[in-house]
């Protein structure tokens, strides 16, 4: 009964390492600058589903190999254009290009 207890005690604790936050920031702003070689941009922000980011008016991302960019072009021709920032930790998931009204 003990092994068993202890299996399942290690199970639990072996899926708690594996989770995620998976908290997911969305972020509307306008693309300051970005710095290509190391993959920072930094974002001026005009709206935010983090009120830290809104309090700060500012924030600084780190694009990933698995980051997206959609919209044509690469983000330096996105600079100085208004975008949606999809990030979770500072690490960017998505950058969209928004449309002009």
């Amino acid at each position: 009964m003990k092994q068993l207890l202890t299996i399942f005690a290690a199970l639990g604790l072996a899926g708690a390492a594996y989770a995620d936050c998976g908290k997911k920031v969305a972020s509307i702003g306008e693309l300051e600058k970005y710095d290509a070689v190391t993959k920072a941009l930094t974002l001026k922000i005009v709206d935010s589903s983090d009120p830290k980011e809104v309090e700060a008016k500012s924030a600084k991302l780190t694009m990933t190999p698995d980051s997206k960019v959609i919209a044509e072009g690469d983000l330096q021709a996105l600079v100085g254009k208004k975008v949606t920032v999809v990030s979770e930790h500072g690490k960017v998931d998505f950058v969209i290009l928004l449309a002009a009204k």
